[in-house]
C-alpha cells in the first residue's frame, strides 16, 4: 500500500531542492572552483534531489508490487515499464541515478569541472526532476 504521508514529504523535500537548484542557476566554474563550501553545497543538494527520486521510486515499486529493479538506475526502468514515467525520458532519469553513485561512491574524486558541467546538465533536466515530482503528485496523491 502507497504511504501517502512518506510521499508528501518526499515530494516536499524534492521540491524544495529543485527551488535551491535553481537559485544556483547563474553559478560559474570559478565560483566552484573558489569556493569548497558552494562547491560542497550544490553537490549535495543534486545527490539530495536524485535520493528523493530514487526513494520515491522505491517505495511506489514495493508498494505497487512491481519488479525489483535490479539497481537504482533500475529503479526508473521499473517505473516507465509501469507507464508512471514517459519512455523518451528513461535514459535522462538513469543518468540521474548514476550522477547518485558517483556521488555516494567517488565522492573524492570529484573535481569543480566535473561538478559544474553535472550542474549544467541537471540545470538543463530539472524539468525532468518537476516531471518525477508531478507524477507522483497526480498519480498517487491526487494534487
Amino acid at each position: 500500500m502507497v504511504d501517502r504521508q512518506l510521499l508528501e514529504e518526499k515530494v516536499r523535500l524534492l521540491a524544495e531542492y529543485i527551488a535551491d537548484l535553481e537559485e544556483q542557476a547563474g553559478i560559474t566554474l570559478e565560483q566552484l572552483k573558489q569556493s569548497k563550501m558552494l562547491r560542497r553545497y550544490v553537490e549535495r543538494t543534486l545527490h539530495l534531489a536524485v535520493e528523493s527520486c530514487l526513494d520515491i521510486g522505491n517505495h511506489l515499486i514495493a508498494a505497487l508490487g512491481l519488479r525489483e529493479p535490479r539497481d537504482y538506475k533500475d529503479i526508473m526502468a521499473v517505473l516507465v515499464e509501469a507507464g508512471y514515467l514517459p519512455v523518451e525520458k528513461l535514459e535522462a532519469l538513469k543518468k540521474m541515478a548514476r550522477f547518485r553513485n558517483v556521488i555516494v561512491h567517488d565522492y573524492a574524486r570529484i573535481e569543480p569541472e566535473i561538478l559544474y558541467s553535472i550542474l549544467n546538465i541537471l540545470k538543463k533536466n530539472l524539468d525532468d526532476l518537476r516531471l518525477f515530482a508531478r507524477m507522483v503528485k497526480e498519480r498517487f496523491l491526487g494534487i
